[in-house]
């Protein structure tokens, strides 16, 4: 059974993977391992060591400390929102709202997806 935080951690690793635009095999070329390991890391079944995270947080262009955001004790991790499934789409969109350089443009655009999400 994965440690909670192995999960948290690999969700984080994959939701910033996704936002900069990185398959998993991207990835994996880039700090050295296979596809598959990668994709053990995301799910939390395979632990990561610290020089693998400091690698992979300089392939993703963020602090170490990005993957442990939130985390304070343990018996707080079971309650953050990160449990679980990372939503794939909503990190593509967050990825996609980085890119969008106009800050006047990113404004119309959230007001529309809040028109939306009020249906």
């Amino acid at each position: 059974m994965p440690h909670p935080v192995d999960v948290t951690v690999g969700n984080r690793v994959r939701e910033f993977r996704i936002r900069k635009g990185l398959s998993q095999q991207a990835l994996g070329e880039r700090v050295g391992v296979s596809f598959q390991q990668i994709q053990k890391y995301e799910r939390g079944t395979n632990r990561m060591g610290s020089s693998r995270l400091v690698q992979i947080a300089d392939v993703l262009d963020i602090p170490v400390s990005s993957f442990f955001e939130g985390l304070g004790r343990l018996q707080d991790v079971a309650v953050l929102p990160e449990e679980g499934p990372l939503n794939v789409k909503a990190s593509k969109v967050a990825r996609d709202w980085q890119r969008i350089g106009d800050d006047r443009l990113q404004s119309k655009v959230a007001e529309m997806m809040r028109a939306l999400a009020r249906g």
